[in-house]
């Protein structure tokens, strides 16, 4: 537990705000209302968006895993376990991120997303 929290600390992603949104797992009926408080993600965070472009079209086609990846590529220090963040809640990333990490079904990496720190993929691992 605290080498995720050093890692989030480390990579100045914790900050404001986590929104709650619909759950966009399995885009069937209630399951769209469903409510999640908490998401479980990775990520890998690099300067650019044709880095992070680069490095999502290489995990979709299979180059190379996300959690590897992460440890080659990313900036922040949660790379060296796979980009492995844990679960948070509201409050605790930026808007962006938080927006971004919530919209993106379990088991779904998103698009590049930007914010104050660079450029991010997110990989949602669990919601609960």
């Amino acid at each position: 537990m605290n080498k995720i929290i050093i890692s989030v600390v480390g990579c100045l992603i914790l900050f404001f705000g986590l929104s709650v949104t619909a759950d966009s797992n399995t885009g069937k009926g209630t399951n769209m209302t469903q409510q999640y408080t908490q998401v479980k993600a990775s990520h890998i965070l690099v300067a650019t968006e044709d880095e992070a472009n680069k490095i999502l079209k290489d995990v979709r086609d299979g180059k190379i895993s996300f959690e590897e990846a992460a440890k080659k590529f990313s900036k922040c220090p949660s790379g060296a376990e796979g980009g492995d963040l844990g679960y948070f809640g509201r409050g605790m990333m930026v808007k962006e991120f938080e927006d971004a990490a919530f919209a993106t079904a379990t088991g779904k990496i998103s698009a590049p997303v930007k914010t104050q720190f660079g450029w991010h993929l997110i990989k949602v691992v669990d919601k609960k």
